[in-house]
């Protein structure tokens, strides 16, 4: 069943809602943690963070593996949050230690519900990011929440299996789940295929090396994600997932399209097939009108846009 979001709501507008509050963001050094206490900060909360051992920190930052339970309860005991937003995973899909994948995406994000849930003092929202990669490749042209997940890798299974666990906790902690698809923007590291590609144009290289020419994905701006995650902390429907996206789906065309005219040249493709994946998801493309239904309209960065963005910083 397809939902479709209200025409009559608007906007969800925020403004210091976070005032004399305290937000943890764990994986705060990581992409989308810069993004996300930015937009925090903004919201009035005071923010505070995880990292891992070895990265820099400061007064609200705390050294946390969330794979040590003990350091997670200590961490969690001392900050005290009103809300979290749990960002900390290993996101690549491609990654080789697929033991810690599992260490730390569920058995991780399981300490962390323990911990918060062990508090007398109750967060209002616990934000889980998961993953539209849970879905596989699905039937459908475009996914909403009621697609079976039919994960196809081990990245995208121990997001599922950190829903499900989430489930055990639902009646402790108002726990929301968002289901992000692809999204990129300045500071995503090049192991990833958007800043890959941008890089390779703006050091004017004349040749790039890719994998599945035929993968189609939703790219999002990196922005426009935090402010969505920003809008679920404040509304907080716990109990449920969303996916968060912009509802269009670009090729690896449309992109190198896209940066040639930026960079004013065209790069010539060469397929790896190391690069290729046996079970690669060929297209990844969702509806987020649930989404707005509950957050409010949140206009998209044209893809282009972001791009740009990249490029010129």
């Amino acid at each position: 069943m397809t939902r479709m979001a209200p025409d009559h709501i608007p906007a969800l507008v925020l403004h210091r809602e976070g005032e004399g509050k305290r937000a943890l963001i764990t994986g705060l050094h990581g992409f989308t943690g810069h993004y996300m206490a930015r937009e925090l900060t903004e919201a009035g909360y005071r923010v505070f963070g995880t990292v891992l051992p070895g990265d820099p920190v400061g007064p609200d930052v705390h050294t946390v593996d969330l794979t040590d339970r003990a350091a997670v309860h200590r961490a969690v005991a001392e900050i005290q949050p009103d809300v979290v937003v749990h960002l900390a995973a290993i996101a690549y899909v491609a990654t080789d230690n697929v033991d810690l994948i599992y260490r730390v995406n569920l058995v991780g994000t399981r300490h962390l519900l323990e911990a918060l849930a062990a508090q007398k003092h109750r967060p209002s929202a616990v934000l889980l990011a998961s993953s539209a990669n849970i879905y596989g490749n699905a039937t459908v042209p475009v996914i909403d929440e009621d697609v079976i997940p039919c994960p196809a890798n081990d990245y995208s299974v121990s997001k599922l299996a950190m829903e499900h666990m989430a489930q055990l906790w639902m009646d402790k902690l108002p726990i929301t789940i968002a289901r992000p698809f692809n999204y990129t923007g300045v500071g995503q590291e090049e192991i990833f295929l958007l800043p890959k590609i941008v890089s390779h144009f703006r050091r004017n290289a004349l040749q790039i090396e890719l994998g599945n020419l035929a993968v189609a994905r939703d790219f999002s701006d990196v922005r426009m994600v935090a402010k969505a995650y920003r809008r679920l902390v404040a509304v907080s429907p716990a109990g449920q997932a969303f996916n968060v996206c912009s509802g269009s789906a670009y090729s690896l065309g449309d992109v190198l399209s896209m940066m040639a005219d930026i960079a004013g040249y065209e790069i010539e493709v060469e397929v790896n097939p190391a690069f290729v994946r046996a079970k690669d998801v060929l297209r990844l493309v969702g509806n987020n009108a649930k989404l707005t239904s509950v957050i409010g309209h949140l206009e998209p960065t044209p893809l282009a846009d972001t791009l740009r963005w990249m490029y010129e910083a």
